[in-house]
């Protein structure tokens, strides 16, 4: 009988235990402060619930999430943790919340009265961080906000904060000098709001500026998949994810033969194309067209011709026939090809990439008492 691997055209294995190991490394560098586990996004696209319970099983004991959908889906997961959502809450979601234990992350004055309505009703405080913006001009609350905040603390009625929070911009370029603004800011509002509350700013990169950062919560995401931090710097994290995608068909080119839509690209001599069972639908981008790269036995392969919506094409003249028949496997993402080295190829950021993958790959897991 064929199984699950038999019938994937593309694998994507995804190391729960890597994911740990590298939620232990940034614990390190923070010492001080609680590292919590960002899983929205479904985990950047590997799987929020296989990986919160794998960082859950390390030690962690708070999870950031995107939406409250995202925090309904991953309680039954992490039961005895607490789940904050970025998005903060909206009109008529206070019973979701508070029904499945969900602390939102508070970012305007509109989310602070709608969760302080839901505490007088409900006739008991509620736990909530509050979002300050720093220097992103996105989420949070301006210096207005603080001010008015400060100066009538009744509009947290029954608001019980549990963190004060901001967010960077700049962290991956170390010397950015808006870290520097952005932390000052933080701290400056932080004071002037008055609440007493653990504080945190930092996310992945973040963590990689100094102790000054740390606060009393470090928030890594993108860091934990294995994702550089500090990209102008040796990625100190372990890979978390190899995608290999298999070859459906290999045909002898000659020139002028040209493969795919457009006629991209153009054969000068005799070669070799191996066509691939992965397109742009699975998360590799049509940038990636005739500047791409697989990896089949040790031999990088370029993409050649545009990507499809199903199909890419590689030219695997240089590799040894043996390796190159139906239903070989090609690297995608791994050792010899990273997601960041992938992603600069494809002119984004490993984050786009990771949270592309479709979802026609066979997710093999590993680790994580899988």
């Amino acid at each position: 009988m064929m199984t699950a691997h038999d019938r994937a055209t593309g694998i994507l294995s995804i190391d729960l235990d890597a994911i740990a190991d590298n939620w232990r490394t940034l614990a390190a560098h923070a010492p001080n402060a609680e590292a919590a586990g960002v899983v929205k996004a479904d985990g950047y696209g590997l799987g929020a619930a296989p990986v919160a319970r794998a960082l859950r099983k390390a030690g962690c004991t708070t999870f950031f999430v995107a939406t409250i959908d995202e925090g309904i889906s991953l309680r039954p997961h992490v039961n005895d943790a607490r789940i904050l959502v970025l998005g903060g809450v909206l009109p008529g979601t206070g019973a979701d919340f508070i029904g499945h234990q969900l602390i939102p992350v508070l970012n305007s004055p509109e989310q602070i009265g709608l969760w302080s309505g839901f505490a007088a009703a409900g006739g008991r405080p509620l736990p909530a961080a509050i979002h300050m913006d720093s220097g992103m001009n996105r989420l949070g609350l301006d210096e207005t906000a603080v001010e008015l905040l400060a100066a009538d603390n009744r509009r947290l009625d029954g608001i019980q904060p549990v963190l004060v929070m901001s967010h960077m911009a700049c962290a991956d370029e170390r010397d950015h000098a808006m870290n520097r603004q952005q932390l000052d800011r933080f701290t400056v509002l932080a004071d002037r709001l008055g609440v007493s509350a653990p504080r945190s700013l930092a996310a992945s990169s973040t963590i990689f500026l100094g102790a000054d950062y740390h606060f009393d919560l470090i928030r890594p995401g993108a860091g934990l998949y294995g994702i550089n931090p500090m990209p102008d710097s040796p990625n100190p994290l372990r890979q978390t994810v190899r995608l290999h995608g298999k070859i459906l068909q290999v045909r002898d080119v000659d020139t002028p033969q040209t493969v795919g839509y457009g006629a991209s690209h153009r054969f000068k001599s005799k070669g070799r194309v191996a066509t691939i069972a992965c397109g742009y639908a699975d998360g590799l981008f049509r940038s990636l067209g005739n500047r791409g790269f697989g990896v089949i036995g040790g031999v990088k392969v370029p993409v050649v011709g545009r990507i499809s919506m199903d199909l890419i094409t590689l030219d695997v003249s240089a590799v040894a026939p043996a390796h190159v028949h139906a239903g070989a496997l090609v690297e995608l993402i791994g050792p010899d090809h990273d997601v960041d080295a992938l992603a600069a190829e494809a002119g984004t950021i490993g984050y786009e990439i990771l949270t592309s993958l479709g979802r026609r790959y066979l997710r093999d897991y590993s680790g994580g008492n899988t």
